[in-house]
């Protein structure tokens, strides 16, 4: 897949605000609809927010130090590598969600969590944001980002903010159907 550098990082900005529009949504509402499980091993809403700034917790350090040791000049497109194009076209939401394991320090099934567990995932978008016009300095086919699944895996940076941006918004539709769930079944 190629495609203009400034093309890429503009869609994964508008996908990115996008998002954070639906996080602070989300934090308007009261706890109870925020804590609700559909089924014991569904996640709540609340663990979908955890889920995601665990990922955070990696990506956004791994990103801003690639970008930061970088010395390449940007480039007009963006050619995505086949590992990292299979990736995100993985993450990226659909109708029906195929399931997906997800490793078990990821897993946030259980957790006790609040708010705060949303205010921090609304940091994070916005450091995503940074990240994302921090790289229109940098070429990102040759900033290469390491990955949470394996140390020996490298990405390129427009794939690995793909990635993570899919990621984000696979589960902020999670996150929306179970609050459907939970305003029909528990009227929360």
């Amino acid at each position: 897949m190629e495609v203009s550098s400034n093309e890429l990082i503009a869609d994964l900005i508008d996908r990115t605000k996008e998002i954070l529009n639906q996080a602070e949504y989300f934090y308007s509402l009261e706890k109870e609809p925020l804590n609700y499980k559909p089924s014991k091993d569904e996640w709540s809403i609340l663990e979908c927010f955890e889920h995601l700034n665990r990922y955070g917790d990696f990506y956004i350090p791994e990103i801003n130090q690639r970008i930061n040791q970088s010395s390449s000049a940007a480039v007009e497109a963006f050619n995505s590598g086949w590992l990292g194009n299979y990736f995100a076209k993985a993450m990226l939401p659909r109708p029906k969600l195929n399931k997906m394991n997800t490793f078990k320090s990821m897993n946030p099934n259980g957790s006790q969590l609040n708010k705060e567990t949303i205010e921090k995932f609304i940091g994070q978008q916005k450091q995503m944001l940074r990240l994302l016009d921090a790289a229109r300095r940098v070429n990102m086919n040759k900033v290469k980002t390491g990955i949470t699944i394996s140390k020996w895996i490298k990405l390129r940076l427009g794939d690995t903010f793909r990635v993570v941006i899919y990621h984000n918004q696979r589960h902020m539709a999670q996150a929306e159907r179970v609050y459907e769930v939970t305003q029909k079944v528990v009227g929360l």
